[in-house]
Formats: C-alpha cells, structure tokens, sequence
C-alpha cells in the first residue's frame, strides 16, 4: 500500500483520544504539545470532541475518529496517547471515510489496535508518536522524533534509522512541573544486534505491540489469513507493563502456530522499555530484561521461521528518542550492509 498524502504546512490536523483521554488530565502538558505542533511544524491543530473527556464511550472515539477522516480540511490524524481498551473501539468503525480519503495516522502502543485495522483495510500509518510523549518532551522534541516526523508529514524521502549513543526508559512524573522542561535520565543504548544478516528486504511493515498484537490474535476477528502478511517486516515492541520474556515468547508461539510468523523475511524488534514509575531497577538489570526478551524472540524465530532476518535494539516503540517508522508503508532492512531505511 501507498504512503499516506503529503502535508504542507498550514495544514489542520486532527487530535484524537481514541484510548486514554490523558489531556483532560494533563492540560497544560497537552497545551505545550500544541504549541509546539503549531510553531515548530506549522500545523493547526483540531481538537474533536473527546479529547479531553476521560471515559468516553467507544462509540464517541470510533465518531470522532471517523469525522476526522471525513472532514476533508483535515489532513492528518494524532493520537494524543495510549491506553488499554482501544480494541473496543474498532467494532463501532465504517471503514468507507478511511479508504474515501487515506491521511496519516499517528500512534503506538493501543494504537496499535487502530493500525493494524487500517492496515487490514488497505490504508497505511505511522507507527509512532504521542503528542503527549513526544512533542510535550520536557528536553523539547527529540531530533531524531522531529526528523522522522517531518519527513513522515511533508517529504518523499528515504530516511536511514540509525543507531544512538544514550537513550533513557524512564521518564518524569507528569504531575511533576519539572517534566514540562526536564528531559528524562539518559543511559548509553544497548546498540544493535543482528541475525542472520545476509539478506536484503524492502517491504511494507505490520506488526506494533506486541501486547496489542496477542488481543488482535485472541479475538480473531482483526487478523488477516497468514498469507495476507507474506514478504512483510515484522515490528515488534514492549510497553511499560514489562511483559515478560516468557509471555513474549508465548505470543510468538501463538502466532507461530497460526502460520503468521513464517510469513515474515525479516524482523525489527525495539530496544524494550524495561522500567516504568513503579520500578526502576539498576541498568544491569534492564540490560537482563532485554537479553531476555531478545533471547525469547530469537527461541520463536528458530521453532517457526528459522531463515528470518531479525535487528534488536531499534529506537521505536516506548523508549526515547523514538524513530517514527511506516506501518503499512515501505522499509529497507540490508544484513550485509547493516542498514535499516524508511521510505516516507
């Protein structure tokens, strides 16, 4: 599938809360994510009617997203946030808006739920971006997140994804003023691994969450027949509930024995996030943790894809700084070269 249509800048853009309405408790940081939507990239933004209502219904989110998607003057679609019940929002959507007029979809984690319904309804997204997370950053938007973002919303271009120096899991308590202008702590990154790097894949991407992606597989009804994914790259990444390497492994396993994970030549797997407010272990800890989940994946690869390319340690997902990449549109992953591109 194509990528979504470009933006230019004066463009409205719509502000969603089809999980967790977390403006309406964090008002302020969400003003400061506005703002910087307006001067930095020079978009307007619109809100919709249950951005800042905590609780709304599904059906109120399905709506809002549909009139975003309908409303012709608006020209791309932001996820405010995450949550955990987005999946109940998808039953209350029409299809027709979204494939009518295709624009660029923004989110992670739950939104996870909303790509890959995109995705089965041949509209490609972003996969990516928080306007809470990420634009209302305490250290200011991150270059590589700005870089990314920019180039998803107004370029044709092929962006390398790069490895990083210092990267962090942890961030502020927003109720804490200081997170408005404090970036989180900093450690170095845990670098790339790669296996089995002999191939060359260019492919359009699936994938996202891996939690989400066990509720997709457990209800049926948002997965494709296998060989609908055939010659994809597989996304996968961990959220701050710290799933364990065991409970990944089983997801895998699932997806294994429904024939989905052969379907894959090539694998891209996030630097796991492996701390949250509530616990904040010591870096030889995490570094465990992501041994660990790497070593789960790579036990799931060999039982139902052994000849799979797979890259660990990419910045996308839940840790910071965050490489947007395309969901549904095209990447590169070059073993001999070392090499990881989105084409925007």
């Amino acid at each position: 599938m194509d990528n979504p249509p470009k933006l230019r800048p004066g463009d409205r853009v719509a502000i969603v809360s089809p999980s967790w309405a977390g403006p309406g408790v964090f008002p302020v940081r969400h003003e400061q994510a506005m703002r910087r939507l307006r001067d930095d990239f020079g978009l307007v933004p619109v809100e919709f009617a249950t951005t800042r209502v905590p609780g709304s219904t599904a059906a109120d989110r399905a709506a809002d997203l549909m009139a975003a998607f309908a409303d012709p003057s608006i020209r791309a679609v932001f996820a405010t946030i995450g949550g955990d019940d987005q999946i109940t929002v998808l039953p209350h959507l029409d299809p027709a808006p979204f494939r009518a007029d295709p624009k660029p979809f923004f989110g992670y984690s739950d939104n996870t739920n909303l790509l890959n319904w995109l995705w089965m309804h041949g509209v490609a997204g972003y996969h990516g971006g928080s306007t809470l997370v990420h634009l209302a950053n305490g250290g200011g938007v991150d270059p590589e997140h700005a870089a990314s973002l920019r180039a998803a919303l107004f370029d044709t271009v092929d962006l390398p994804i790069v490895p990083l120096e210092e990267f962090s899991d942890e961030e502020l308590r927003w109720d804490d003023p200081a997170s408005l202008t404090t970036p989180g702590p900093t450690a170095p990154s845990p670098g790339w691994h790669w296996h089995q790097p002999t191939t060359v894949v260019t492919a359009p991407t699936w994938g996202g969450s891996v939690e989400i992606l066990s509720w997709n597989l457990a209800a049926g009804r948002w997965i494709l027949p296998p060989e609908r994914y055939a010659g994809a790259i597989l996304l996968l990444e961990t959220s701050e509930e710290l799933p364990s390497a065991e409970s990944v492994f089983r997801v895998l396993r699932n997806a294994g024995e429904r024939g989905l994970l052969r379907q894959f030549p090539a694998v891209l797997v996030a630097a796991a996030k492996a701390s949250n407010r509530e616990h904040r272990p010591p870096q030889a800890e995490r570094a465990r943790y992501r041994d660990e989940q790497r070593d789960a994946v790579l036990r799931a690869l060999a039982d139902y894809n052994p000849e799979a390319m797979a890259v660990f340690g990419l910045d996308f997902g839940h840790t910071s700084p965050q490489w947007i990449l395309p969901y549904g549109g095209r990447m590169t992953v070059d073993g001999p070269g070392r090499r990881v591109v989105a084409h925007f």
